[in-house]
């Protein structure tokens, strides 16, 4: 696949990402003042399953953060740092392909 193909794909699959994350969240503020950022995170352990889907997503977060660290370093990508409060502010449903975008960006970069 070429690095245009791949970059496409990544970008595409950012905005689902954003898209899919935020039309729920953009539900979940319009509850009013009864919503709150302890009343979101306490919606995600409402039973086993949520929970665990919860702590699934809490792991690939931690795990994403090492290893971007190092790539983004790897490749001399800048601003690093984005990616986590992209990834915690938005979603890591954006954070994660937008980054591998930018990276199939630095990689294409160094081969040129």
């Amino acid at each position: 696949m070429t690095s245009k193909a791949k970059q496409i794909i990544y970008a595409v699959l950012a905005i689902v990402g954003l898209c899919v994350t935020w039309y729920f969240n953009l539900k979940a503020g319009a509850l009013g003042p009864d919503f709150s950022l302890a009343s979101f995170i306490a919606d995600n352990y409402v039973n086993p399953s949520s929970a665990s889907i919860m702590n699934d997503i809490i792991v690939v977060c931690v795990v994403f953060f090492f290893w971007s660290f190092f790539e983004a370093r790897e490749l001399e990508m800048k601003h690093w740092w984005v990616y986590i409060p992209l990834a915690l502010g938005i979603a890591i449903a954006f954070a994660f392909p937008f980054f591998l975008l930018m990276r199939e960006r630095a990689i294409e970069r160094r081969m040129a």
